[in-house]
């Protein structure tokens, strides 16, 4: 498996919202679809990702600030994320995301992926501390953090996922897309996922 690491929080000042806006609705449900992009668009890429994982870090950080206003957001394609911990701090992030509002979603991992090196690897940091600096700057509220890391539930709905992952696609690092259904292992530059969408959408 492909470990990772990252940088800095710019972008969780985006998502401030008050706490009171985190009441969740059907689909904001913690085990619903974490997705951006068009569900009409002709591809679909399943993102398996780590939030301790500095390739997804690398694509995230570099890759996705082209692919989003060139391809997500023009209506090509529509990326779908599954979360793959590589370790419990990963997990625990993992959780804590799917608490939020499913449109604050992929800001706040982003912001993680871009702060990494603050949260998730610090000698001697408090992993649970740390991650809960960055939800209040989200507008989560203790209660809300604490509920999210104790959701027997999600942790379960979280593995289940990763396990059937292995068994159907032999997911064993991170990132891999499934694009319309082929599989692509490893963190691809823009240049190669770009032209990995436009084959995916003439085929």
């Amino acid at each position: 498996m492909l470990i990772s690491r990252r940088r800095t929080l710019a972008l969780v000042g985006a998502t401030l919202t008050a706490p009171a806006a985190l009441a969740q609705t059907v689909a904001d449900s913690p085990l619903g679809q974490r997705s951006i992009g068009s569900p009409k668009a002709p591809v679909t890429a399943i993102e398996y990702f780590s939030l301790t994982c500095t390739h997804c870090a690398h694509f995230a950080n570099t890759v996705m600030p082209q692919v989003k206003p060139n391809l997500v957001d023009t209506g090509k394609l529509q990326i779908i994320y599954h979360d793959f911990p590589l370790d419990d701090v990963a997990l625990m992030a993992a959780q804590v995301a799917r608490y939020l509002p499913a449109d604050q979603y992929y800001t706040f991992i982003e912001a993680l992926f871009a702060s990494q090196d603050n949260w998730a690897f610090t000698p001697g940091i408090d992993y649970k501390q740390a991650l809960y600096q960055y939800a209040v700057l989200a507008g989560m509220d203790q209660d809300t953090f604490n509920a999210a890391l104790n959701d027997q539930k999600l942790k379960a709905f979280i593995l289940q996922g990763q396990q059937e992952a292995e068994t159907q696609y032999h997911v064993d690092a991170t990132p891999t897309f499934i694009i319309n259904g082929k599989i692509f292992p490893g963190a691809m530059e823009y240049d190669k996922f770009a032209e990995t969408i436009a084959q995916a959408a003439a085929a």
